[in-house]
């Protein structure tokens, strides 16, 4: 899986941001290691000109093989809260939706009749009673 650290103007990247950013990502996310081939985290200070606490912001976008993009966005006051509650944020985002992919799978078609397209008797759910 490989991480992408992306940071705006106003923050400052060094080799210890790039090293948290990316053992909260693999520890939030390793499971899902062979579905996702990719994650872009993007950094910025929302509040940087106004030296106000609470504008950090991190997202994180998880590319997984064969489906869109799982995004998340997290405020906070700090860049490493923002970092770290994104990281759950992706991890329950990525459960939910690969989670609804492996039961998909599971699931049996629903059977649409016969080759007339008549339901059997057993499917037919009176729609129409009384006709």
């Amino acid at each position: 899986m490989q991480i992408n650290v992306n940071t705006d103007r106003t923050i400052d990247k060094h080799q210890g941001l790039d090293e948290h950013v990316q053992s909260v990502v693999e520890s939030s996310i390793g499971r899902f290691a062979d579905q996702v081939h990719r994650v872009e985290v993007h950094l910025s200070d929302e509040n940087s000109q106004k030296g106000a606490d609470g504008g950090s912001r991190c997202m994180m976008e998880a590319h997984v093989a064969g489906y869109a993009p799982v995004v998340v966005n997290e405020h906070a006051d700090t860049l490493h809260q923002s970092v770290n509650s994104a990281g759950n944020k992706l991890k329950r985002a990525l459960d939910s939706a690969l989670g609804r992919l492996a039961d998909k799978g599971k699931r049996e078609p629903v059977p649409l009749g016969d080759a007339d397209g008549d339901l059997a008797p057993e499917q037919d759910k009176n729609l129409t009673s009384g006709m």
